[in-house]
């Protein structure tokens, strides 16, 4: 009577979230270590060559505590990304990343835009809504831990402070929200239980043979005798004999 899940914990469940965080660290290891600065590398509004911040901004940060603030959340968000859905993780991903890092170059303030942020946004955003438009239960729960530990963070998508890019933000989570319409179909199934399958027949359940036609249980059932199968073979233990 168990229920198949379409929920599969694989090596990339894990793998793929923390190769993110171990490039982001290896990044900012590589500023400090070699004394250069990739800031020039983010997100720039309005010029061509800030286009090049939508791949690389989300690898820069400026310091030790904005690294720290991003990286956690983005481990335990993508995680949750590549086990619950698997099958569009990498769409979601890099169409998310294009598109948030597109949103912040047109409506972002003229500035170097660095940070993880952004994909932090989007993938709150993408579980939360998608989850509320699934309607399964698992995916509706994780909505709901997604808006208790992380729903602090739609303050920061309003200009309350000036060194935080708050377009970056509201880009991740409009892009987090498209996308959950998107791909609102690709539900994974409830699992079904032995009961709900077509083939079911209540005469081969061993467990409602325990209940007559009243509905009233059985403890125990009669043992019906049946004709032996030609193909049956039965074995008989025999004691060897003693010898003396």
């Amino acid at each position: 009577m168990k229920a198949s899940s379409p929920f599969v914990f694989t090596s990339g469940t894990i793998g793929y979230p923390l190769l993110f965080v171990l490039l982001i660290w290896i990044v900012f290891w590589a500023e400090i270590r070699f004394g250069i600065r990739f800031n020039s590398f983010g997100v720039r509004p309005g010029e061509i060559v800030g286009l090049r911040g939508i791949i690389f901004s989300p690898f820069i940060h400026s310091d030790i505590k904005h690294l720290f603030n991003n990286t956690i959340p983005l481990f335990i968000l993508s995680l949750a990304l590549f086990y619950f859905y698997r099958p569009i993780s990498w769409k979601v991903l890099l169409i998310g990343l294009v598109s948030t890092g597109l949103l912040t170059w047109l409506i972002g303030r003229p500035a170097n835009h660095i940070g993880a942020s952004g994909i932090i946004y989007l993938l709150a955003s993408f579980l939360f809504f998608k989850g509320v438009f699934s309607k399964h239960y698992r995916l509706v729960a994780l909505s709901l831990i997604v808006v208790f530990v992380y729903g602090g963070l739609v303050w920061y998508v309003t200009p309350i402070d000036p060194s935080i890019s708050w377009e970056g933000h509201l880009s991740g989570l409009i892009s987090g929200f498209g996308l959950s319409l998107i791909f609102r179909k690709n539900v994974p199934e409830p699992p079904k239980y032995s009961w709900q399958k077509p083939d079911y027949s209540e005469e081969e359940d061993l467990f409602m043979r325990h209940f007559d036609e009243n509905g009233n249980f059985i403890e125990n059932l009669p043992i019906e005798e049946e004709e032996e199968d030609e193909n049956e073979f039965n074995y008989i233990y025999k004691e060897k004999p003693k010898k003396d």
